[in-house]
């Protein structure tokens, strides 16, 4: 089977027949709940008419390809081999087990934020820096191509970096090592969440301080599901996510495990993208 004839399956009926859980259906669309994680709410769209999906809370998408690739860890012609079995056949497939891979990369030093380029993107963002070198810092790495690179760093929970390049007007957002929540535990009963790191840096830049409460940097919408164990001991529970739709989902997914306990703020900053957007512009 090659490309063009596999991007004729139709996704709606291929993932119906693996076995995956729908949710709202109209003439144009389906949601279905994700197939990378479970869920309460569906957040995984296929639109009938390009045959393609998004998945709102990893920012993922594509063909059915770039689904069948993503979902079993395979190559483009592991996933057109799968493709053409699946094909023929309407009984559910067993799911490809991810084969572990050693890392591509490899980190060369961590020092701190000194480079003018790194300290300019931060000022361009308001971020303030005094905020920004004490929970950041420079990373050095390189991949197996050998160039290395540079960028502003952050830790997870586990050892994972997210790092942010810089390429003349553009930034690249990527994490090496294992995509993590990072956790700051200040012995509150309140704790704070946000998607970003940059959206964190942003709040402690208007309140001018680090107030005493706690804070969940998810790293990723996609990872909301795994603080919601983290939340039980705290009294009150306030989001700062984005204003889009991977925001919602995270946002009413807290709402549903905690109810009152939830705060959301966007309310404040419901005109802008992000906390850090409501930071730069002019108010």
């Amino acid at each position: 089977m090659n490309c063009n004839k596999a991007k004729q399956i139709d996704l709606v009926s291929y993932l119906k027949k693996q076995g995956f859980k729908t949710g709202k259906t109209t003439s144009n669309e389906v949601w279905f709940y994700s197939p990378f994680r479970g869920e309460k709410t569906p957040s995984f769209k296929v639109d009938y008419l390009k045959n393609v999906w998004i998945d709102f809370i990893d920012h993922k998408g594509g063909t059915i390809i770039d689904f069948v690739m993503i979902y079993n860890n395979c190559s483009i012609a592991e996933a057109l081999s799968i493709l053409s079995k699946d094909s023929f056949s309407f009984h559910q497939q067993p799911k490809y087990r991810p084969v572990s891979k050693k890392p591509t990369y490899s980190i060369k030093k961590i020092t701190e934020l000194t480079n003018q380029r790194l300290l300019d993107y931060l000022i361009n963002r308001k971020i303030d820096l005094q905020f920004a070198k004490r929970f950041c810092f420079q990373v050095y790495y390189s991949f197996s191509n050998g160039k290395e690179l540079y960028g502003i760093g952050f830790m997870n929970d586990v050892g994972g970096i997210e790092i942010v390049n810089i390429y003349t007007r553009h930034y690249r957002k990527i994490c090496l090592g294992k995509k993590e929540i990072t956790t700051i535990n200040n012995n509150s009963n309140v704790v704070s969440l946000f998607e970003s790191w940059s959206d964190y840096l942003s709040y402690l830049t208007l309140k001018k301080q680090i107030p005493q409460e706690s804070f969940i940097i998810l790293n990723s919408t996609s990872l909301a599901k795994k603080a919601i164990s983290l939340l039980h001991d705290y009294s009150i529970i306030k989001t700062f996510f984005d204003n889009d739709e991977a925001g919602d989902i995270a946002t009413n997914l807290l709402i549903e495990n905690y109810q009152n306990k939830v705060i959301d703020n966007r309310i404040h900053y419901k005109s802008y993208d992000d906390l850090n957007d409501y930071l730069m512009k002019p108010k």
